[in-house]
């Protein structure tokens, strides 16, 4: 059952993907990154009303700093998916997995200390040297319990490297189309989406309910998006135009709660990865709407680097969750 949940929550935000491409040919971006806050923020408070849930918190300053970076990653989305093919933002965004991958990576070797014997001053053996603990910096990286067995990370670091492989493969029409810029926010918008989950996981093991972090990074990213209209100004209102923002904040939402669902009914660690690979059904929905009503023209090396991604980021997934085998859910 936690299958469907994972498969509903990748079409919902898909669908999502395609009010915001609809909506950003009539709004900027700040503005809907600010109805998008609002709606969502009345959306979970209602949610979290229901089920009992208080809205209080002692975290302000870690709420507000994964807000920030949650509204930079959300932003650059947007934009990506107004500028560039639905699937193609779609497969950029879903990349932070391969990121939070190479943080991994990263991190080890940042604590990886060589097996070397070495000789103290005596002329005796000092015996091997003792594993530095990883750097405490981010949630992801302390959990690389192991940083001896650097040698390990090999097939993680392959799929990174394939996973890359893929970017410049998906990315090469975008820049012989003139969407270089564009190709590097969806990059931007993945590694924002990285920092983020990373942001999450701190949250959640200071035992936050996930239906309050969402819910204040619904505000935040009203605040941030009521900011950017101060600069950008408001766009002249259409109720024909407006009709795409409504949905916009609901799917958002429901994404989350089905996303947030799949994972609590999953029973072992296989149900786990088993419904964090299922999010990239998202790229499929993504691209049978920009096929359907969009029309986009993606060649076939787009196509691959596509399916590239989706592979390693699938593998990146497996991987890495030996150092994280309880981290909370995803989140778009």
């Amino acid at each position: 059952m936690q299958a469907l949940w994972m498969i509903a929550s990748s079409f919902l935000f898909a669908t999502m993907g395609v009010c915001v491409k609809f909506a950003s040919s009539y709004f900027t971006s700040a503005e809907l990154v600010f109805y998008r806050g609002v709606l969502g923020m009345i959306f979970m408070a209602a949610y979290a009303r229901a089920r009992g849930t208080p809205l209080a918190t002692r975290y302000p300053a870690m709420h507000a700093w994964r807000s920030v970076i949650g509204v930079v990653s959300l932003s650059a989305w947007f934009y990506a998916i107004a500028h560039l093919p639905l699937a193609t933002a779609m497969t950029l965004n879903y990349m932070s997995s391969v990121w939070i991958a190479a943080f991994l990576v990263g991190g080890a070797l940042m604590a990886w200390k060589p097996a070397t014997n070495q000789t103290a001053d005596n002329g005796r053996s000092a015996g091997p040297p003792q594993a530095r603990p990883a750097p405490s910096g981010g949630s992801v990286l302390h959990a690389v319990k192991s940083v001896g067995a650097l040698p390990s990370q090999g097939p993680l670091v392959l799929a990174i490297l394939a996973s890359f492989a893929g970017v410049i493969m998906l990315l090469r029409p975008a820049i012989d189309q003139d969407q270089t810029f564009a190709g590097l926010i969806g990059l931007l918008s993945g590694l924002g989406a990285a920092f983020a989950y990373m942001q999450v996981m701190a949250i959640s093991r200071m035992g936050e309910p996930e239906t309050r972090t969402v819910f204040y990074f619904a505000v935040g990213t009203t605040v941030a998006g009521a900011l950017g209209m101060l600069v950008t100004g408001l766009s002249d209102w259409n109720w024909q135009h407006a009709a795409w923002l409504l949905p916009l904040g609901l799917l958002a939402s429901l994404g989350q709660l089905c996303m947030t669902r799949a994972y609590s009914m999953s029973e072992n660690h296989g149900g786990t990865l088993m419904v964090a690979n299922l999010q990239y059904a998202g790229i499929v929905f993504s691209a049978f709407y920009g096929l359907t009503l969009f029309g986009d023209a993606i060649p076939l090396s787009g196509w691959a680097g596509m399916a590239l991604i989706v592979v390693s980021a699938i593998a990146a997934t497996v991987l890495r969750a030996r150092a994280a085998p309880h981290a909370p859910a995803e989140e778009h």
